[in-house]
């Protein structure tokens, strides 16, 4: 049975004004409504279609009166902020994405029309460290528990949405757990670091990165949404590749920088508001992160339609090559060649200074291997 009045959250976003134009679109749903703190750009609201916009902010109790006087039978929470610079500060990003939560759920509890719950979950809730598996399914957990930052609150954020589906059990609750997305519209983390001509990376790592393009995104949303569906899936598209060769097939230069160094740039690249190089971001872009999709494709009935070295295939045609691809690896090879010059010389000097009173330092190359 499809939903009646169905409710998104961050609907001035692209993926959530997307996802509210396109059940807009379905004659079997009465009613979409959209909220947020901030109104849609003139051309998402044109997008919108009969989508009734609230501007209202979750963390206001007022969000309940929303629920109960329209009758809301279907809630989408994509309200989450993924950077601190989009939310004013780590510690409004916290309110937004916990205590937002928190009242939402609350709201949700306390309305008997409402039967279904999803949640736009991320897959950085696995952490990412030297000692994951190859693949994660949904029964793992992270190996290294997020400390901070978006994957932190994802977690608080999925303790409290189990903890609300023990309360309503009468409520379908599906958890969307998406990889990184990519595509030639969305605005997303990733996106902004691939869009550099100069792609610093950390030295001697080289991550798996898999890849979500923003069309099967949207679909899987949009089944969740309308369908019944009840548990935890991990959403992305097949197969891998590596950061090098992400960055090589976009036509950037990659650069290859000690650990230290990166995170110093880490902190200057979000002083400034260029790329949010958070410490859980350069965490992934060293170890990456894969998970098994099994789940998605035989349980929730969704085969992504891009894989992941297509999605990145179609983004790039929004991002032309800085470096013709027939010389990036000659470019790259000369910047690698330059900066391993360099750690042989602080090397050198370390040696000299130190002398016997301690071993020298292995290069960075092997450094990364052993603290790998």
């Amino acid at each position: 049975m499809p939903p009646a009045v169905v409710l998104v959250t961050g609907v001035s976003r692209w993926l959530g004004g997307a996802l509210a134009a396109e059940l807009a679109r379905d004659p079997a749903i009465d009613r979409v409504i959209g909220v947020d703190t901030v109104p849609p750009s003139a051309e998402l609201l044109r997008r919108l279609g009969r989508t009734e916009f609230v501007r209202a902010d979750i963390r206001n109790p007022m969000i309940g009166k929303v629920i109960s006087t329209a009758a809301v039978d279907t809630v989408v929470h994509m309200n989450i902020s993924s950077t601190p610079a989009g939310s004013g500060g780590r510690g409004p990003m916290k309110e937004l994405n916990v205590i937002g939560t928190m009242q939402l759920l609350a709201a949700c509890q306390r309305a008997p029309s409402v039967r279904r719950l999803v949640l736009k979950s991320t897959s950085a809730v696995y952490g990412a460290s030297p000692r994951d598996p190859a693949v994660f399914t949904e029964a793992m957990q992270a190996r290294r528990v997020p400390s901070g930052g978006f994957a932190k609150d994802s977690l608080d954020i999925e303790g409290y949405v189990r903890s609300f589906a023990r309360r309503r059990p009468d409520v379908g609750v599906a958890v969307l757990r998406f990889t990184n997305f990519i595509g030639p519209r969305i605005d997303s983390v990733l996106s902004g670091f691939l869009r550099m001509p100069v792609v610093p990376t950390a030295l001697g790592y080289d991550a798996r990165v898999q890849l979500l393009h923003e069309d099967d995104a949207l679909g899987v949303l949009t089944q969740a949404t309308t369908g019944d569906f009840a548990g935890t899936v991990n959403v992305g598209g097949e197969g891998t590749l590596l950061l090098s060769q992400v960055i090589r097939r976009l036509g950037r230069l990659q650069l290859p920088v000690p650990s230290p160094a990166l995170g110093s740039l880490g902190r200057l690249t979000r002083r400034f508001g260029f790329v949010d190089y958070s410490p859980e971001q350069m965490r992934f872009l060293n170890f990456g992160r894969v998970v098994d999709t099994t789940v998605l494709r035989t349980e929730f009935g969704y085969t992504p339609r891009y894989t992941t070295a297509e999605a990145l295939a179609d983004y790039a045609h929004t991002a032309p090559p800085v470096i013709p691809p027939e010389l990036v690896a000659d470019v790259t090879t000369r910047a690698q060649q330059l900066v391993a010059r360099a750690g042989s010389v602080a090397s050198s000097v370390g040696t000299t200074v130190h002398g016997r009173l301690r071993p020298a330092p292995a290069p960075p190359g092997l450094r990364a291997v052993r603290d790998a």
